[in-house]
């Protein structure tokens, strides 16, 4: 037996935040340590061991360790893949290349109109065979033909392939074969009826050509971890669906870490919004690099199948995370004389100029710093020290160019990066059908919480919650983690045409298909909770509505569940027939969520603990107060202009706000009249 800690990592682009919580029968029950150190994107292994070690433990103090990582997402946006081939149907090779024949840039000729293919034409292979689109075969899969595509990838001297053939999401007996063929000749193989069971060529192609892509970089990062992990420490990953996953699952779906880390903080959010009772919420997670919001309903994130990455179409259910490159490294500049704020960054070497390793260029931290928000001197991760002298030489020639004085540049520096993440905000509401007013920002992340009170006041909404433990949020989400697995199968099954028969056999292989990984890791029936989402359509339209938890028993009440959805949605809804298009289920193991608890918070009036200037407008800067978060108690309102820190975030009440503490150590921050 190990230790006893159980730890929680979340790798970023820019900081690794680590949360480490002692075991409730051990000598330092109740025991929570943080820390936020620089992330090692040199070498991920040696980056979690410092994380490990900024707590004060070993691998020999570990009971459990989940962890998140961008490792997935930034070998796909960065085209960092493993050499694959694809194997497909004769005559839907090219199903890569063609694409949907769309442009990313409408207006610029002058680039690319779409990503070159990922696999090219020379290692493409096809295969004799056919199905229809409900399974049955229409031509054999030959044995010659499948033994000369295995020569030929075998011959192209790649170490994974990709198997897409037509319609094999309603029957993967031709995949299976194929994979069977090339067992011992190439060490990794995809399938599209595992990786993506669903309609949509292109898509499920794209899907599983990632997926071999990234088999070989995953699966090497897992025999690296799991080769200086003791055999007492059990070590999960955090997926992209919200929850954790064993690594040998990760190992055959290496997609499903593509949002791992953003994924970790909506499912801490998600407890935050059932904890507090909010029937609407969207969680507000701004770091080093990016800021990742999404939408919470009823205490649960919502989740989508259909997701971009790198300009590549991804179908597997993920947590609809809306991330842009808006964070407090991302760079500043003019173009053809209009300000515009990332989605480049400085990340964490050099990072921001203010940190002193070298970076010149302006961002969004060198703007905080001027501003007053961020404290000059103050110690941040990784030992750093904030130089305002650097930030101003980083602004200066900004400000030049605009013919503004250095304060003015750095509030317009935050003001477009605010407007960034409030055109987020819309897309993950309005776009929806949603008026995200009413709903409540949950505010994390080493700057979300610099910015949530102004981003919300100007959006016109009127709280702000800053969980406890905020700045290591993402960490904290993998520490409460249940163990869950997701998938997505097309039925394509229209109302008039009803076969309730063949509709149990997909849910019963879906269900056999979910929950293989958790009885794998010795969980029982008694142990798993199985959790099932409708998506309907009416025949002919194009994309479908998400019902949950359907009864398909009774075919009236799903049909008035999915009218009244569409109506609130799009505003109409008719009588016309509808089909099920796709069954999406989750299995997972409730109960076993690690529940974190904050120092309970003070009852005495706060003091400030100095004050100092800060610019929230054109006005100028005002005399502003700063406050220890701990010092705020559930009896005392802290009016703004204000300045709350500890150790690894710092919380700016603008002017007109007001924050108080809950018992929970959570900060309620009401955002008062726009200015």
């Amino acid at each position: 037996m190990a230790g006893g800690w159980l730890v929680g990592i979340d790798i970023g682009g820019t900081f690794t935040d680590v949360v480490a919580v002692a075991s409730d029968d051990g000598p330092d029950a109740g025991t929570v340590r943080t820390a936020k150190v620089d992330t090692r994107t040199d070498d991920r292994v040696l980056g979690l061991v410092s994380a490990l070690e900024a707590v004060g433990l070993g691998w020999d103090d570990v009971s459990d360790l989940v962890h998140g990582t961008t490792m997935v997402t930034n070998a796909i946006v960065e085209n960092k893949l493993a050499d694959a081939a694809l194997v497909a149907t004769r005559g839907f090779s090219d199903t890569l290349a063609i694409g949907r024949q769309n442009r990313r840039h409408l207006y610029r000729l002058d680039l690319e109109p779409k990503p070159a293919p990922q696999i090219p034409a020379e290692r493409r292979f096809e295969v004799d065979g056919r199905l229809d689109h409900t399974g049955a075969e229409i031509e054999p899969a030959g044995e010659d033909s499948i033994t000369r595509a295995v020569e030929r990838v075998v011959a192209s001297g790649v170490e994974s392939v990709a198997v897409s053939l037509l319609h094999s999401y309603a029957d993967g007996g031709h995949e299976q074969r194929i994979a069977e063929a090339l067992k011992g000749r190439v060490p990794y193989v995809s399938m599209s009826h595992r990786v993506n069971p669903e309609a949509r060529e292109y898509e499920r192609t794209v899907t599983t050509a990632l997926s071999a892509g990234l088999m070989p970089l995953v699966g090497q990062y897992l025999d690296r971890l799991e080769g200086i992990c003791p055999e007492t420490t059990h070590l999960h990953l955090f997926h992209s669906a919200g929850g954790m996953a064993s690594t040998g699952a990760l190992r055959e779906a290496p997609l499903a870490l593509a949002m791992s880390g953003p994924a970790a903080g909506v499912v801490a959010a998600s407890a935050i919004a059932r904890d507090l009772g909010l029937d609407l919420a969207i969680s507000f997670d701004m770091g080093g690099t990016t800021t990742d919001i999404c939408l919470i309903r009823d205490g649960e994130a919502q989740v989508s199948s259909d997701r971009e990455l790198g300009g590549r179409p991804i179908r597997q259910p993920m947590v609809a995370v809306d991330s842009i490159g808006a964070g407090g490294g991302s760079i500043a500049r003019l173009d053809h004389g209009t300000l515009r704020v990332g989605p480049e960054s400085a990340g964490s070497f050099p990072g921001p100029a203010c940190y002193g390793r070298g970076g010149t260029l302006p961002t969004v931290s060198d703007a905080n710093l001027l501003l007053g928000y961020l404290e000059p001197g103050k110690p941040l991760g990784g030992g750093l020290q904030l130089r305002p002298d650097l930030a101003r030489d980083a602004i200066l020639p900004l400000a030049e160019a605009l013919g503004w004085s250095v304060e003015r540049a750095a509030l317009g520096v935050v003001r477009v990066a605010n407007s960034a993440m409030m055109q987020a905000l819309r897309r993950s509401t309005v776009e929806h059908g949603i008026d995200g007013r009413e709903a409540v920002l949950i505010a994390f992340g080493g700057a979300g919480p610099m910015h949530a009170v102004a981003v919300a006041r100007e959006f016109g909404m009127s709280r702000v919650i800053v969980p406890a433990h905020s700045s290591v949020f993402s960490a904290l989400g993998c520490v409460s983690a249940e163990m869950s697995y997701s998938q997505q199968r097309t039925v394509r099954m229209p109302v008039g045409a009803w076969d309730a028969a063949a509709l149990d056999g997909i849910r019963e292989d879906l269900r056999a298909q979910v929950t293989a990984p958790l009885r794998a890791s010795g969980f029982g029936d008694g142990d798993i909770a199985v959790q099932e989402v409708a998506a309907l359509r009416y025949s002919g339209q194009s994309y479908a509505i998400e019902v949950p938890n359907p009864d398909f028993g009774d075919l009236d009440t799903l049909g008035q569940r999915f009218f009244a959805l569409h109506h609130k949605l799009y505003g109409y809804a008719t009588d016309e027939p509808w089909q099920l298009e796709a069954i999406r289920m989750r299995a997972s193991v409730p109960g076993k969520r690690k529940r974190i608890g904050a120092p309970p918070p003070a009852q005495a009036e706060p003091v400030a603990v100095k004050t100092l200037p800060c610019v929230f407008d054109d006005a100028g800067p005002v005399p502003t107060p700063r406050y220890r978060r701990g010092d705020i108690g559930t009896e005392s309102m802290v009016n703004g202009p204000a300045i709350i820190e500890d150790d690894h975030a710092t919380i700016v009440i603008d002017p007109g706000a007001s924050a108080f503490a809950d018992e929970k150590g959570h900060l309620h921050i009401l955002t008062g009249p726009r200015q």
